[in-house]
This record gives structure tokens, C-alpha cells and sequence, in this order.
């Protein structure tokens, strides 16, 4: 892994953060199953999918909380650790690999190579969910920083996003968030970040443009463009 700095050879540093579920990795049939388990446990009915996948990007807890109201407050922790224990389970029996986008590998590696970039993950997973991801996908020592669920409140609180800057020393303005949710654009607005909105995960255009994307892009093929457009890290400098 590339060293965190702020600065390559003089050079100001680019921080690009990547969320995971709907962005990186289609993970809406492996979520939709651990609600059904979390519904299930608590004698519940499982919304529509639609509805389910609209919270997709909060963390565990919050998700539940949405889905059930407050009149169902007390059955969230037991939703949420079945949905736990499930995840655990199947991935210990390889059950639950989800797959990533088209051009997601290739996105990652080609940025991964720019020296003046360095590449993070914000995600409303847990860190054990990451750690899988990376395991199975071959993704070890591509990104610079990883903030989760496990130490940062849920999207769109920016504490994922200020913690990625303050571990890797780059300013608001050369920082920006990639992500699919509505969730994803507020939290990085919350930070002073810039965000890019993709259209192949869980929140439609609207709600990308709504909550504040910069650009929103229709595959990763588009990517570099509207980075060098949003940061213009090609002609900045010092």
C-alpha cells in the first residue's frame, strides 16, 4: 500500500473514496436475504424490494430502524444481529460472494497507479464485510484508508469522510466521494468533498442530484473524465 501522504514529490495529493454495496460490489440479493432474516426473527413482514434496497448504504442498525419505525424500536437489535449471524454463516460457506460492477477491477487499478491519488473506502458495512470483499476479489493493498460502521455513525454523517482526510492528510477540495445513495452525495457534501453519483446501484438520478452530486456517470468507463473535470488534477499546480 502506497504510503498516505498529502503530498507525492512535491505534488498535492487526490483522495478518491469508494463506497461498496451498489457502487463497487451488486450486493442487493445478499442484502435482501439477511432482511428477510432479520424480518423473520422478529415475526415481521419484509417490505418490498424497492423499499428494502432504499436503505441500502446505512449502517445495519439505522437500516432496520427505517424499515420498521419507531413503533418496532425494540426489535432492531435482534434484526440486526440475525442479519449478522446470517452474513457469517453463509460466507463461511461461500454463499455470499458479490460480485463486482462491470469495470470496477479495472477502474481501481488504473487510479491505484497514479501516484498523486490515493484511494479509500467509506461503507456502511462492518470491516469484517470489507475484509471479505477484499479477500474474495483480490483487492488487498489498492486503497489508503478504510472507514466502516464499526467506528464511524452512519451515512450521511461526514465522520467517514473527515476521518479518511484526517488519516491521509488531504483537503476537502482534492477529496471526493463515489457512491451510488443519496446517502453517499450528502455525506461527502457534509464534508466539503466533492461527489460523483452512479446510476447502477439502489438510489435513482433524482435522489443523486437532490442530495448533491457533483457529476453522475452511467458506467466506470466514464470515471476518469469526470474526475480530471470535478478536480482538475491534471492542471493544478503548486
Amino acid at each position: 500500500m502506497r504510503a498516505a501522504t498529502a503530498f507525492h514529490e512535491g505534488l498535492p495529493m487526490y483522495l478518491i473514496l469508494f463506497d461498496v454495496d451498489g457502487t463497487l460490489v451488486d450486493s442487493q440479493n445478499t442484502i435482501l436475504h439477511g432482511l428477510e432474516v432479520g424480518f423473520a426473527a422478529v415475526g415481521l413482514t419484509m417490505p418490498d424490494r424497492q423499499t428494502a434496497l432504499s436503505i441500502v448504504g446505512r449502517s445495519l442498525e439505522e437500516a432496520f430502524l427505517d424499515l420498521v419505525g419507531s413503533a418496532h424500536t425494540d426489535k432492531v437489535p435482534a434484526m440486526a444481529a440475525a442479519y449478522r449471524q446470517s452474513k457469517i454463516a453463509r460466507r463461511e460457506q461461500g454463499l455470499d460472494l458479490d460480485p463486482l460492477y462491470p469495470g470496477a477491477r479495472e477502474a481501481i487499478d488504473r487510479l491505484h497507479r497514479r501516484d498523486e491519488l490515493l484511494l479509500g473506502i467509506a461503507t456502511g458495512k462492518a470491516l469484517r464485510g470489507v475484509r471479505h470483499m477484499l479477500d474474495k476479489h483480490d483487492l488487498h493493498g489498492r486503497f489508503a484508508t478504510i472507514q466502516t460502521a464499526d467506528t464511524s455513525p452512519s451515512k450521511p454523517h461526514p465522520d467517514m469522510v473527515l476521518q479518511a482526510m484526517a488519516e491521509t492528510g488531504v483537503e476537502p477540495g482534492r477529496t471526493l466521494v463515489i457512491g451510488d445513495t443519496g446517502f453517499d452525495m450528502a455525506m461527502a457534501k457534509a464534508a466539503g468533498a466533492q461527489a460523483i453519483g452512479v446510476t447502477w446501484g439502489y438510489h435513482d438520478h433524482s435522489r443523486l442530484v437532490e442530495n448533491g452530486a457533483d457529476r453522475i456517470i452511467q458506467a466506470f468507463s466514464d470515471l476518469d473524465v469526470a474526475l480530471s473535470e470535478i478536480l482538475k488534477f491534471d492542471k493544478e499546480t503548486i
